[in-house]
Parts: C-alpha cells; structure tokens; sequence
C-alpha cells in the first residue's frame, strides 16, 4: 500500500522570517524607550545642572526669589520620611514573610492571604492615600505629619517586601533547614541562623527596590495633604512636612520659567538618590546569583 503525499508543508522559511521581523520589531521598540528616555534625562541635565550648587541644597523653597530657593526642607523631609518608612515597613514585612513562608499551615487561609498580598502590590497608589487620609490623619489624628506619611507609605510598599521576601525564602534549598533540624537545632534557630542568613541578599534587593519606590511617591504625601510649601526641617515624626517629589510638583506647576528650572534641579537630586540605590539592588543580584551558581557547582 502506498502511503499519501502529506499536505503538511513546515514553512520553516516563513517562520524565520517572521521571527526575525519580531526580533527586529522588539529591538526597534527597546531602542526608542531607551532613546526617549536619553533625550528626557539629557534635557533634565541642561536645564537643571546649572541650579545645581551647595546653596541649592542649603536654602529653603521661596517662591519670591527663585534665584535663592532650595530644596533643604524637602531633602530632610524625605531623609525623616523615608526612615520612618523603612523602620515600619521591614520589620513587619520580613517577620510576615517568615511567618507565611515557614511556619504558616498549607490550607485556604494562607492561599487566601497569599492571593490578597499578591492583588495589594498592584494596587494604584492614590488608593493608598486615600486609606492613610482616612486612618492615619483623620481617625487616628495624626494630621499632615511625617507620621501619617510613613504609615502611608509603609501601606505602600508592604505588599512589595512581603512578596520578595517569600521569594528570597522560597530560594533557600531545603537541605539548609533538613540539616539543621538533623543536628538538633530548632525551628527558630534554623530559621535565625540558616535560612534568614542564606535569603538575605534576596530580602535587601526588595526592600531597597520597595523603597526606591516610595521615594518617587508623591500621590499619596498629596492626597494625605503633605505641605508643598515649608520653610522649616522637620524635627519629630508629628511635624508637618514636605518631600522632593512634591516639591518638584509644586515647582512644575508654576508658570515662571525660573521654577521649572529648579524642577529640573529638584529631580537630579532625586535621581541622584534613587540611581544608587538600584545600584546596589541590581549588585546584590549579580552577587547572590553568582554565589548560588557557585554554590550548586559543588566547588
């Protein structure tokens, strides 16, 4: 019996080619992203570098005297914002980790808790706001303070240092906690001294990435009704206060050319801040990827 011609033609052809023009339409479209946001930072640069000095960051806002505004209140602003942000946050976020990662029982409740954590860290922003303007200014009185700010904030990007530390967590190999248990130790100083030790890298990299998040927040400071303008450093976690994100607002939405000048300063700062920080985010992974590498290899 003779078998049929069959009708499946491959087209291998076709398909490479097909691949390819995606490639090339996937290259094209990195480039222009990448090219936009040359052409933005080269702009920021020109018209900011020249504001840039030592009185620049010494002098408070004016909106009388351009030449002489600063941005000292916002900077000490942001350093007691971010502070109280990272002391709330962490801690929590890490311990909660442990907690759903280690020690919670496998059933519908966690599933459940680990399905509304996931949701929370897409949640937009100002929604964060609105909730840290109805608990933390108006119920628990705490008015326009860098405290409702940080607990604000904290709500932020909880979500976001919970995940990655069950991340970091779920990396550790089993070995590590098996080992340990065989040797006598117990569940917490398995925890304390192997596991926690072993993830760390992995925890820093999404704290420090949480937080490079929340330094750029200016929806919820505004919404809990931060000041946009203070002539003063905030001295104590109930002052009122102001943070560079909205300082650059603020000066963004003036007409005179001379404040979107110290703008383009304001946001040089702060990238000045954030690019170091996901420095050593984006080192900490090259590191821990390196070490497990190294690790798996047996040397």
């Amino acid at each position: 019996m003779n078998a049929e011609p069959l009708d499946f033609q491959p087209g291998l052809a076709r398909r490479r080619r097909a691949g390819r023009l995606f490639t090339l339409a996937l290259t094209a479209a990195g480039l222009a992203g990448i090219g936009f946001l040359i052409v933005l930072l080269a702009r920021v640069l020109w018209e900011g570098a020249p504001s840039l000095s030592r009185d620049f960051l010494a002098n408070f806002p004016s909106v009388l005297n351009p030449p002489k505004a600063g941005v000292k209140s916002a900077l000490w602003g942001t350093v007691w914002l971010m502070t109280m942000t990272v002391l709330v946050s962490v801690p929590i976020g890490v311990a909660t980790a442990v907690y759903l990662e280690e020690h919670a029982p496998n059933n519908r409740l966690t599933r459940f808790i680990h399905l509304n954590i996931a949701n929370l860290a897409g949640v937009p922003s100002i929604v964060y706001g609105i909730l840290g303007l109805a608990v933390f200014v108006r119920w628990m009185h705490f008015d326009r303070s860098v405290a409702a700010g940080a607990l604000t904030l904290s709500l932020l990007i909880m979500p976001v240092i919970i995940i990655a530390s069950r991340e970091a967590l779920l990396a550790v190999p089993q070995s590590f906690r098996h080992a340990a248990l065989a040797l006598g130790a117990t569940k917490w100083q398995t925890i304390r001294a192997h596991v926690l030790p072993a993830a760390l890298p992995g925890i820093i990299t999404g704290v420090i990435l949480a937080v490079s998040r929340a330094i750029g927040e200016a929806a919820p400071l505004l919404m809990i009704g931060a000041l946009t303008y203070v002539a003063f450093v905030p001295e104590g976690p109930f002052d009122a206060f102001t943070a560079l994100p909205i300082q650059i607002f603020d000066w963004c939405d003036r007409p005179q050319p001379q404040f979107h000048h110290l703008a383009a300063a304001g946001i040089l700062v702060l990238l000045s801040i954030l690019l170091p920080m996901n420095a050593v985010a984006v080192a900490l992974r090259a590191w821990h990827t390196r070490r497990k590498a190294w690790q798996n290899s047996g040397i």
